[in-house]
């Protein structure tokens, strides 16, 4: 045996440390990340993408990386700190993604076509199809665009912020959480403003005409214009739809932890 190999020996052990540690962080975002996290890619492939991306990354984050401690549960306590970590991560990359299956289903609900239900693991068992086509369209924005890179480049850049095998402040986290939750409903509630301002404009209209003619059978009247005039509007809509989802999803990312 010769010295280069006995170095590599006693280094070894600091090495496998240092992957398993990055290996919790990267596998528990990549699980609910931008691309690789969505529901229809098999788990075998994002188990796959997630110890391609440890091995790449691995030589540029072991300075950053400690030397494996003597207690176990110490061990223990680091690899549990990383899945934390990589799960925050992952998830605050993940609400953005769900704001825009939201918006779908709220202009689902207020054009009338909430009946047509669609299997969806985004949000539920089963969803509107248009909130199910909004979920489908969100990765499709994100490949095109190149917005997959940045939740990449946070998880590098969050050992800047987040120490390998460190604890997540409790007070700090409890306020992220609740301000991301708060963006992800308000950016849906957003997206599918003009639909909601629409429908409003629509009953109450239905409701002056119900009073000025009380003959008539408004429902039937209503219902088939309801549904037609909500295809319409989002025809008109949903690229500019679309393209404001792109816009705020990059500003989302841009402030995921280490960017």
């Amino acid at each position: 045996m010769t010295a280069a190999d006995a170095v590599l020996i006693a280094h070894l052990p600091a090495w496998a440390f240092a992957f398993v540690l990055l290996l919790c962080r990267t596998g528990a975002a990549c699980m609910l990340i931008p691309g690789s996290g969505e529901a229809e890619v098999p788990m075998l492939i994002r188990a796959g993408f997630a110890v391609a991306l440890t091995v790449l990354l691995l030589p540029v984050v072991a300075p950053d990386m400690p030397p494996p401690p003597d207690d176990a549960w110490r061990s223990f306590g680091m690899v549990a700190a990383e899945l934390a970590s990589g799960l925050l991560l992952g998830w605050l990359a993940r609400l953005v993604m769900v704001a825009l299956s939201l918006a779908g289903q709220i202009l689902a609900v207020v054009s009338g076509h909430s009946s047509v239900l669609q299997p969806d693991s985004v949000l539920g068992a089963q969803g509107a199809a248009i909130g199910r086509l909004m979920s489908l369209a969100a990765p499709v924005l994100v490949f095109a665009s190149g917005l997959y890179a940045m939740p990449l480049a946070a998880m590098v850049a969050s050992y800047r912020v987040i120490p390998a095998g460190a604890l997540l402040p409790a007070g700090d986290t409890a306020q992220t959480v609740v301000e991301a939750v708060a963006a992800c409903f308000a950016l849906a509630l957003r997206l599918a403003g003009p639909f909601v301002l629409a429908s409003i404009v629509w009953h109450v209209a239905l409701a002056l005409l119900g009073r000025l003619v009380p003959n008539l059978q408004v429902y039937f009247l209503a219902a088939p214009a309801q549904l037609l005039g909500g295809l319409m509007l989002l025809a008109v809509l949903a690229s500019a739809l679309l393209a404001a989802w792109r816009e705020q999803a990059g500003a989302s990312f841009r402030l995921l932890p280490g960017l």
